[in-house]
């Protein structure tokens, strides 16, 4: 039988369960429905935020440790570090951040269906959507929602659904935790090269327990992550002098890099990794996700007050999404296309020109793992190193354009 909604929110990850959440309070009936059996598993990604996130989230409950410095290897594993006083980031239970919001959304008056997921859109009458659900046995499931928000990450059967197209690349990534690493516990590391990550980095992360997540995020060049994965692995057990061992859990994920055109339909709205909303530079996209969560929130409690879920109506999300995210996204879209570029020995020059001692001072002072671009851009103004290296990297601050970074060209990237 159908039963009727205001709000069908697609995936319980923090940007579907704050936007659920949002509406909720709203006074607007939603649905939340997620396709796993269990809110929060398996885990997506590798669980390293700031601040805002703590904030957004109203919590600190899911927290493991702080970090307040990073160690970046070039390929030739010359590195650069930067440590500050307070902390730059946290590194948290990744579950137990999408327990805790799901349950906010809970209690806000979400109903949440877990091991049911999106199946189709039949049409459309009187003023709500028919959609069809698989239940946890496989059997059709119809709701008749006003409004469907895609928030169903990288993949988003939604995202299909509507039409709305997809990014521009789809980085495959592999992590796994281990229980014990050596290592700095309150220092990031990460790994640049065609050797480990080509086109973006890996990463050894502490847990706060004495542990690691170690990871890479590569280009889909047919080489799978968990080759690159493993290469890194054997040198950190060369490095640290002993084998990492005994992983208790494994992370197999894609990140979106690239700018949709439009994140929303006529009564649709996409959130998080569903609209790409992720920091090309990082592959991060909590912050992101969770905060354009808040905003389509907003919008689609307007339009559901009016009665109007046009695309006209709902284009106003995207308006005020890309006016907090959009010139960042354009500026590290450009920027990624320039890294992309460079060789092995390029990425050890530009290495050895940010190993000066107020260039770490800058990074300390200027970094934002949220805002990554800030901190670039100071380092190109103190850098003549650097801009002899990057010299196009400046057209990232001053040549005109919307906010959608030039298509990639994945055949001049030099080897």
């Amino acid at each position: 039988m159908d039963a009727d909604v205001d709000a069908l929110v697609v995936g319980a990850g923090p940007a579907g369960s704050t936007v659920a959440a949002r509406i909720a309070t709203a006074g607007h009936s939603v649905v939340v429905v997620e396709e796993h059996p269990r809110v929060g598993f398996p885990v997506q990604c590798a669980g390293l935020v700031s601040q805002r996130v703590l904030d957004l989230a109203g919590s600190t409950s899911f927290v493991r440790t702080a970090v307040r410095g990073a160690r970046v290897f070039g390929p030739s594993l010359e590195s650069i570090a930067f440590r500050a006083d307070e902390p730059r980031a946290f590194v948290i239970d990744r579950a137990g951040l999408d327990i805790y919001l799901a349950d906010r959304a809970a209690r806000a008056g979400a109903e949440i269906r877990t091991s049911t997921r999106f199946d189709a859109v039949e049409g459309e009458s009187d003023h709500r959507l028919a959609v069809r659900l698989r239940g946890p046995d496989g059997e059709a499931v119809r709701v008749r929602p006003r409004l469907v928000v895609g928030a169903d990450g990288v993949a988003s059967g939604v995202a299909r659904a509507f039409r709305l197209r997809r990014p521009v690349e789809v980085l495959p990534a592999f992590e796994a935790e281990f229980p014990v690493s050596p290592g700095d516990p309150e220092v990031v590391e990460v790994y640049l090269g065609r050797k480990f990550a080509p086109g973006l980095f890996g990463w050894w992360i502490p847990d706060g327990a004495g542990g690691a997540r170690v990871g890479v995020a590569a280009d889909a060049d047919g080489t799978p992550a968990r080759q690159y994965f493993d290469r890194l692995l054997e040198f950190l057990s060369r490095r640290f002098g002993a084998p990492l061992t005994r992983a208790t859990s494994y992370l197999v994920s894609g990140i979106p890099i690239g700018a949709l055109p439009r994140t929303h339909a006529r009564r649709v709205l996409l959130v998080g990794d569903a609209a790409a909303q992720v920091k090309p530079l990082s592959g991060g996209g909590i912050f992101t996700g969770m905060r354009c969560a808040e905003l389509a929130a907003d919008v689609a409690n307007q339009a559901l007050a009016r009665d109007d879920l046009s695309e006209t109506s709902l284009a106003e999300y995207d308006r005020r999404w890309r006016s907090e995210f959009g010139e960042e996204f354009r500026r590290a879209l450009y920027l990624r296309r320039l890294f992309t570029r460079l060789s092995d020995d390029d990425l050890d020059r530009v290495v050895r020109a940010l190993q000066g001692a107020h260039l770490a001072a800058t990074i300390v002072a200027f970094g934002d793992i949220d805002f990554p671009t800030h901190v670039a851009r100071e380092l190109l103004r103190e850098s003549p190193g650097l801009l002899r290296l990057l010299p196009k990297a400046v057209g990232a601050w001053v040549s005109p354009g919307s906010y959608r970074a030039p298509e990639l060209d994945f055949r001049s990237r030099r080897k």
